[in-house]
C-alpha cells in the first residue's frame, strides 16, 4: 500500500485535513470526496494516530500520514522507445523524452512514461495503484532523468528517499535574459488563485519551496542563459515559477513566460540533468542525460551571436565600393551618409536642429539644408566641431535602431566618421578600407576634386595609419575594382567563419560539461 507522509507547516495551520490532503494529491486527479473517503476509512493519521474526520485542522509540525487505496492500475502496455540508463530487479532509470506525460491521470488520453515501461519492464504491472512504479515526477514537457521503482519494497523506500530530500536532483534551464550569477530563491508555492492548472507564489497558504542556481553561460546578446538548477524541495512546476518570479523566466515556457518568451523554444527549456541517490542495497548511485538534440538546437541558435561591423576609411577609399558590394550580398547595411542626406532633406530633423541653432542661414530655397552652403562654412574648425557636435548624436540614434532591428544578424556600418565621432564602441569589429594616399588622391582628383578639398576633407578625418591601427580588420583598395568587391566577400566570410568557430567552441566546452559536469561546482 502507498503512503504519504508529510510535516505540517505554519501556513498549512487551520487548513482542513481534507483539502490538505488534496492539495497533496491534486496532481494525480484525485477528487476531494476521494480523500473524503479514505479519512472516514481510517487511512489518515496525525502524529502516528488514526484521524477519521475530514474537518479536522491542521496543526503546524504536526506529522500527517495518508494510505490511500487506489485500484489495480489496469495499464496496459505500450510498445515504444525508451532511453534505459541502468536497471536491475530493484529499479530502473529513465531519460525521459520530452512531450511524454509521466502516468495516467483523467486528464490524459495518450500512453505515458507508465505505459511504456511497462512493456520494456513488466515487473511494474505487479504494483497496485494508479501510477506503479513513480517515486517522482517530471513535467510533460521537461526531459530528463526519472526512477522507477521495479518492486513495492524498492517504491518505498525511494518514496521515502525523495521525501526526505535525500536525492541530489540537479536540471539545466535556458533562461531569458541574465540572472545573478547564483542564487537561491525561496519563495512559498500554491494553487493559482484564479487558474487551478497553475501553481503560483503564494503570499498565505503556499508549502515551502527552495530553488538554487548557477550560471554557467550568457548568449552574446544577453537575451538568455544557460543555469544548472538544484531543487531542494520537489514542489510542482517549481523551478517554472521560482525562475518566472526572478524575472528570468524559462524559454519556451507557455504557462509561466511572458509570449516573447514562450515563443523562442518549441517548449520549456527544462531538462534534468542529473540524479545521486541511494540504491535500495546500499550502493550510490550517480546518473547523467546530456540535453536532447531540441534542447541543444535552441542552445545552438544563441550560440550564433550576431555582429556588426563598423566600416569606415579615408575619403576616396572605396566604402562605398564595399558597402554596396556587402549590400548585394543580403547583409543589411547602415549608411551613415543616407542618413544624414535624410536629415537634411526638408522636414528632417537635421535641418530642424541647424535651424534651431543657425537661423535659416543653411536652408535652401526650397527648405531643407544647402549643402554646399554648409561645407563651405564648415571650413572654419570651429562651425565644423559645433555642427558635428549637433549631428552625430542622430547617426549614434539611428545606428542604434539599425541594430536593434537586426539584432542576431551579421550587419555592416559604414561610417566615414566612425572612430572620430566616438561610434566604433557601438560596433562590434571595425573594419578599415585601405587605399595608399598617392591612389586615392588620384581617383578623387578623377572626380572633379581640387587638392585643396582633398586636403581640406582629410584634416577632418584621423590618418589612414592610426585608423589601420585601430582595426581588427583591413580591406587593402590598392588594386582593381573588381579585387575590391572580391575582398568585400571575403570581409562577410572570414567574420561568419570567425563566429561560426566561436559558436562551435562554445559548444564543445558546453557538450563536454553535459557529459561530465565539474562536481565542485555543485549548487549545494
Amino acid at each position: 500500500m502507498q503512503e504519504f507522509v508529510e510535516k505540517a507547516q505554519a501556513a498549512d495551520g487551520g487548513q482542513r485535513l481534507d483539502a490538505f490532503w488534496q492539495g497533496i494529491l491534486d496532481e494525480e486527479g484525485v477528487a476531494r470526496t476521494r480523500v473524503q473517503a479514505w479519512i472516514r476509512d481510517g487511512r489518515a493519521c496525525i502524529d502516528g494516530k488514526v484521524c477519521t474526520k475530514p474537518a479536522t485542522r491542521v496543526v503546524p509540525g504536526q506529522v500527517l500520514s495518508l494510505a490511500p487505496e487506489f485500484p489495480d492500475s489496469g495499464i496496459s502496455p505500450v510498445e515504444g522507445p525508451l532511453r534505459v540508463l541502468h536497471a536491475d530487479e530493484h529499479l530502473a532509470v529513465v531519460d525521459k523524452a520530452p512531450g511524454l506525460t509521466v502516468h495516467p491521470a483523467p486528464s490524459v488520453s495518450e500512453p505515458t512514461l507508465v505505459h511504456v515501461a511497462a512493456h520494456h519492464f513488466p515487473a511494474l504491472l505487479s504494483q497496485q495503484g494508479e501510477r506503479p512504479g513513480v517515486v517522482h515526477r517530471l513535467d510533460k514537457d521537461t526531459s530528463g532523468l526519472i526512477v522507477l521503482a521495479l518492486s513495492e519494497p524498492a517504491r518505498l523506500y525511494l518514496t521515502e528517499a525523495f521525501a526526505s530530500r535525500s536525492v541530489y536532483k540537479e536540471y539545466l534551464a535556458l533562461v531569458a535574459g541574465v540572472p545573478e550569477p547564483s542564487g537561491t530563491v525561496s519563495l512559498p508555492l500554491g494553487r493559482h488563485p484564479a487558474i487551478k492548472t497553475r501553481m503560483a507564489v503564494a503570499e498565505r497558504g503556499g508549502r515551502p519551496a527552495e530553488t538554487r542556481y548557477r550560471l554557467i553561460w550568457t548568449a552574446p546578446d544577453r537575451s538568455a542563459s544557460l543555469l544548472r538548477v538544484r531543487i531542494m524541495t520537489g514542489r510542482t512546476h517549481q523551478i517554472r515559477v521560482h525562475m518566472a518570479a526572478l524575472g528570468h523566466p524559462i524559454l519556451g515556457d507557455a504557462v509561466y513566460a511572458d509570449p516573447a518568451t514562450a515563443g523562442r523554444a518549441p517548449r520549456q527549456m527544462l531538462h534534468a540533468w542529473r540524479l545521486r541517490f541511494e540504491h535500495p542495497d546500499g550502493e550510490e548511485m550517480s546518473l547523467i542525460a546530456p540535453p536532447p538534440d531540441d534542447f541543444l538546437k535552441v542552445l545552438d541558435g544563441l550560440l550564433r551571436e550576431g555582429v556588426c561591423i563598423g566600416l569606415t576609411g579615408a575619403v576616396g577609399s572605396g566604402k562605398s565600393t564595399v558597402r554596396s558590394a556587402v549590400e548585394n550580398l543580403g547583409v543589411p547595411v547602415f549608411c551613415a551618409d543616407r542618413v544624414v542626406a535624410s536629415s537634411y532633406a526638408r522636414g528632417g530633423e537635421g535641418c530642424a536642429i541647424l535651424e534651431h541653432h543657425f537661423g535659416k542661414r543653411f536652408t535652401g530655397p526650397g527648405g531643407g539644408v544647402d549643402k554646399d552652403l554648409l561645407r563651405e562654412a564648415m571650413g572654419d574648425p570651429g562651425m565644423r566641431r559645433e555642427v558635428e557636435r549637433l549631428i552625430h548624436p542622430l547617426v549614434r540614434h539611428a545606428l542604434l535602431a539599425f541594430r536593434a532591428a537586426h539584432a542576431g544578424e551579421t550587419t555592416l556600418a559604414e561610417i566615414p566618421l566612425l572612430c572620430e565621432a566616438g561610434l566604433a564602441g557601438e560596433t562590434d569589429l571595425t573594419a578599415v578600407v585601405f587605399c595608399p594616399d598617392a591612389v586615392r588622391r588620384e581617383r578623387l582628383r578623377g572626380r572633379g576634386w581640387s587638392d585643396e578639398r582633398i586636403a581640406e576633407v582629410d584634416s577632418w578625418q584621423w590618418p589612414q595609419d592610426r585608423k589601420v591601427r585601430a582595426a581588427q580588420l583591413v580591406i587593402d583598395n590598392s588594386g582593381s575594382l573588381e579585387d575590391l568587391r572580391a575582398r568585400s566577400g571575403a570581409l562577410v566570410d572570414v567574420v561568419r567563419d570567425m563566429l561560426d568557430a566561436r559558436a562551435a567552441k562554445t559548444m564543445d566546452m558546453l557538450q563536454e560539461l553535459f557529459e561530465h559536469p565539474d562536481t565542485s561546482d555543485e549548487t549545494d
